[in-house]
């Protein structure tokens, strides 16, 4: 245990001086690290195999069963820096919750070739920008049994803070990837033998409790930004399209309700 009484001691640089885009390119070409927050979140993230780099913890957390029982678990060679909960806060965007940070080195991401051939339901994250419903989602899609997430590089990255935290870390459950930037991943979808449903306000747009969708073997689910939705492309290159059905004049659901609304239909066993 080392104490720490500023902020500005350079041996916690790694969670004072970078913000996530910059810890995402830490060791550029190599995977980049990623802050995790609350015990659960790091836990989830080393049962990944994240390794960890250093813990930031809070001092009256510090002795807590919950915080031991983690830290016991860790080797001795990474550093555990203690510190009063009114030094850490003043790190720019912490208000630290339960008591413990973890900076982490990033895990491999499968590839998108075995991601799809060991799953039958698939969501897809096209441009979804806000980490809190990446977050979201990514809690619904393991609640409900989405065997898998793939993503498009402008959607948030769900290692970030926010989203993990969110999604009390079953980012680090849930297997997930990226696409290749500029890729045609509907095609990729279809050689896989996905049917690929977008969910968008169209006229042609068939209901979500279809039987159509429910009768196929294996399907992608997507998920447009949260302010455009999916593009016209992805839409024309779908096999379906599909809606949820509204009540009360309400045209569409926040895309992380969408997704929880989704996956319980589409994924359940009759």
């Amino acid at each position: 245990m080392i104490k720490i009484d500023s902020i500005d001691d350079s041996r916690v640089d790694i969670f004072t001086k970078y913000n996530e885009a910059q810890l995402y390119h830490y060791y550029e070409p190599k995977p980049g690290v990623f802050i995790a927050e609350t015990p659960e979140v790091i836990k989830r993230a080393l049962d990944r195999g994240a390794e960890p780099i250093a813990f930031l913890v809070e001092e009256k957390a510090y002795e807590s069963e919950v915080v031991t029982e983690l830290l016991s678990h860790v080797d001795d060679d990474v550093d555990i820096f203690v510190a009063e909960l009114n030094v850490i806060n003043k790190i720019t965007g912490f208000n630290l919750t339960r008591g413990v940070l973890a900076a982490c080195h990033r895990p491999s991401l499968p590839d998108v070739e075995s991601l799809l051939q060991s799953s039958k339901r698939i969501a897809i994250l096209e441009d979804v920008m806000n980490p809190t419903n990446v977050g979201a989602i990514f809690r619904s899609a393991a609640a409900l049994g989405v065997d898998g997430i793939i993503l498009t590089h402008d959607s948030a990255d769900p290692f970030y803070r926010r989203a993990a935290r969110v999604a009390m870390g079953t980012v680090f459950q849930v297997p997930w990837t990226y696409f290749d930037k500029g890729s045609d991943y509907v095609s990729v979808l279809h050689k896989n033998g996905f049917a690929v449903v977008s969910m968008a306000l169209k006229d042609n747009a068939i209901p979500l409790s279809a039987p159509a969708l429910k009768q196929q073997e294996k399907l992608a689910v997507i998920f447009g930004t949260e302010s455009t939705g999916i593009k016209q492309e992805t839409i024309d290159a779908s096999d379906y399209v599909t809606i949820i059905p509204m009540h009360h004049g309400v045209d569409s659901l926040n895309v992380a309700a969408a997704s929880a609304v989704t996956f319980w239909e589409l994924c359940k066993e009759d």
